[in-house]
């Protein structure tokens, strides 16, 4: 596979029960389905030795140019903020669901939140903040209305980050 940064070839490397593929060329890492879930938090020692991947000091990455998928063949991957801190943004695959980390990306990530409980719950959080006005009033107006803001929430998993949408919210919309 090739580098969708710097179009280095990537290469395997094994860190416990992982295998990730990374660029010795910009630093970054490619996480296949649900593989990033696994060291993305502080208390996931596995993730450590993906800190300090060893990278060329003469190579340039632009930023802002959109990335195709090192696995997917001419799929252009989204790019999205990683939490409601938006503060992170990272490269996802929309068919794979693979994730592309610049260099230094999953150290901040891991510094984010302290445990995947305090992630869901500042989702839980903006998620409230940001619907709950919207949804509510339908909610209490009838069960025609409350179903369809049902509906309309339900649309938000299609178009969010997974880590944006978490399970239920008081009012009842998923």
């Amino acid at each position: 596979m090739q580098c969708p940064a710097c179009d280095h070839a990537l290469t395997e490397k094994t860190v416990g029960e992982l295998v990730v593929d990374v660029c010795h060329g910009c630093g970054g890492i490619w996480f296949d389905l649900f593989e990033i879930k696994k060291v993305d938090e502080q208390h996931e020692t596995t993730g450590e030795s993906l800190l300090d991947i060893e990278k060329d000091p003469q190579v340039v990455v632009d930023q802002t140019k959109r990335r195709n998928c090192p696995k997917c063949e001419n799929m252009v991957m989204m790019r999205h903020f990683n939490s409601v801190k938006r503060e992170i943004e990272v490269d996802e695959c929309p068919k794979c669901g693979g994730y592309w980390l610049d260099t230094n990306e999953l150290a901040q990530i891991r510094a984010q939140y302290v445990s995947e409980e305090e992630k869901t719950q500042a989702a839980q959080t903006m998620f409230n903040d940001i619907s709950a006005d919207a949804f509510a009033p339908m909610h209490a107006e009838s069960k025609e209305a409350a179903e369809k803001a049902k509906r309309i929430a339900n649309m938000f998993k299609f178009i969010c980050p997974s880590t944006y949408i978490p399970g239920k919210q008081k009012w009842g919309a998923f």
